[in-house]
């Protein structure tokens, strides 16, 4: 496996990494996102639209963006690929009224997004049920090709799965150089992306949560860099 140098922070080679699950091939995005070739299918995890929106209600203020930089980043990745179908595994939604909150504008977008293409949102724990509003189709979880994709991985070493809910992120540290970024994280068994989401933020993969999914042996990470994607060794990985 490569391992992340400094150097490398400030040149890019690559915008993706082919990644393979269960013996077959997928290419992780810098976006987080997940494209499938053989599927032409993106899947993304966690985009938990209206986040900005939520924390306003409970007297946080952040920037109200979020959601149209998330849809933005989104569309840019559909083009990437020109995917025929979007699988969202789960808390697309930050709320179960955030649905409510979107603007028009947004909405718009969304909607020229699902134009000509099989929209599929799987249900998560922020948005256990998902408005007609948004489009496309709600299910519980989904399985293609023997593989299940859903929400939240199920604890347990078992295989065949893609998941998000955990919004995994990396800390590594070399030569006196540290750095903390989203990641992917799979084992070539089962893999959990990134949150995708603008105000979404990542748990480090050395935290207990991840422990009965993955140990860290055969641990594999991916970095979300400005410029790139960059492959992990685990013994660079670092805890908080």
């Amino acid at each position: 496996m490569l391992e992340l140098k400094p150097e490398r922070l400030a040149f890019d080679d690559y915008q993706d990494q082919e990644i393979s699950i269960c013996g077959k091939l997928f290419r992780a995005d810098m976006s987080g996102a997940l494209y499938w070739p053989a599927e032409n299918a993106l899947i993304v995890a966690d985009l938990h639209l209206e986040k900005g929106s939520s924390y306003a209600r409970r007297g946080q203020l952040l920037p109200p963006y979020d959601t149209r930089e998330t849809l933005n980043k989104l569309a840019a990745a559909i083009d990437r690929y020109d995917a025929a179908t979007v699988i969202a595994l789960g808390d697309s939604l930050h709320d179960v009224d955030a649905a409510t909150r979107i603007g028009i504008e947004d909405l718009e977008i969304l909607q020229i997004m699902q134009e000509d293409r099989e929209w599929i949102w799987v249900t998560g724990n922020h948005d256990p049920h998902i408005t007609e509003r948004l489009g496309g189709h709600v299910v519980g979880d989904i399985v293609v090709e023997g593989i299940t994709l859903r929400h939240e991985p199920h604890v347990g070493h078992m295989t065949h799965e893609i998941a998000g809910h955990l919004h995994p992120a990396a800390k590594i540290s070399m030569h006196g150089y540290t750095l903390r970024r989203p990641c992917f994280v799979g084992n070539g068994r089962r893999l959990v992306l990134p949150a995708f989401g603008s105000y979404a933020g990542g748990l480090n993969i050395l935290a207990e949560p991840f422990a009965p999914l993955f140990g860290l042996e055969g641990m594999q990470a991916w970095l979300l860099g400005q410029e790139g994607l960059y492959p992990v060794a685990s013994r660079l990985l670092r805890e908080d």
